[in-house]
């Protein structure tokens, strides 16, 4: 187990692939901790020297001084990037993932030398829509969203075929804890990175899951024309996370993607 403590916040962090090829950096989504990659890391076949971890209030991660917020989650991710002695590295995030990778490149572009967006957009829902859910959560707790969060996260090919799974991927949300989500929560809900995005000068692939209830196609596709050069992919069957659903068709178009800008 790996832990380094960033603004006197202990975070776990796994670190993995050989020393010497690329760094391949994962940002997780909302509610999940960074078990989600696991096959994507099995189909990479050892290409990458990979980086997960925990964001604050999620999985094995501290939640730390609350309230937070999207520059606070993006430096989080450069002070590990810092500790690791990575100068930059290849950032793929999905959901939050991604906009705290969007946050990254932002404040600090020299640290990203490409970007993987997955299942996210640069202004995610309204802030209307955050705050209910901050308001359920505080009344209920997540067992009450957790059915509804199912069916945005997984096809329904998923969710009819195999149901031992869905449990323990709905076990993985209802045992984050509340107050982590709930200030995850609050953080997309104020961040607009719209204007960010069209600055973005790094190659960007969006890549959405056909079937993803939180992040439509509609919205990845419109984050994609709104990074200059940025390219789309949709990948079939899948929902929100499309890392654990269709792993290697997400992980062709990455490595697709890398091959075509010179970066593997």
């Amino acid at each position: 187990m790996q832990a380094v403590t960033i603004d006197g916040t202990p975070m776990h962090y796994a670190v993995d692939g050989p020393e010497g090829a690329p760094v391949l950096v994962f940002a997780n989504s909302l509610g999940t901790d960074f078990r989600i990659w696991d096959r994507v890391l099995a189909q990479l076949g050892g290409r990458f020297r990979t980086v997960r971890y925990d964001k604050r209030g999620h999985g094995l991660s501290d939640l730390g001084t609350a309230p937070f917020d999207m520059a606070r989650l993006g430096a989080d991710l450069e002070a590990l990037l810092d500790h690791l002695g990575i100068e930059s590295a290849l950032v793929c995030g999905l959901s939050i993932g991604g906009l705290i990778a969007q946050q990254l490149v932002r404040d600090n572009p020299s640290r990203v030398r490409a970007l993987v967006l997955c299942d996210t957009a640069a202004k995610i829902g309204t802030p209307e829509m955050w705050q209910a859910r901050i308001d359920a959560i505080a009344k209920g707790g997540l067992e009450g969203l957790a059915d509804a969060v199912m069916e945005r996260w997984f096809a329904p090919v998923f969710r009819a075929t195999r149901p031992d799974e869905l449990a323990l991927w709905r076990n993985m949300l209802v045992r984050t804890p509340a107050e982590g989500y709930a200030w995850a929560c609050a953080a997309i809900r104020d961040a607009d990175l719209t204007a960010d995005a069209a600055r973005i000068a790094v190659p960007t692939l969006a890549v959405c899951g056909a079937d993803d209830g939180a992040t439509t196609p509609e919205t990845v596709r419109a984050l994609a024309a709104g990074i200059p050069g940025a390219i789309y992919r949709e990948i079939p069957d899948a929902g929100h996370l499309p890392c654990v659903e269709q792993p290697d068709a997400l992980v062709g178009h990455m490595l697709g993607f890398f091959r075509e800008n010179g970066l593997v």
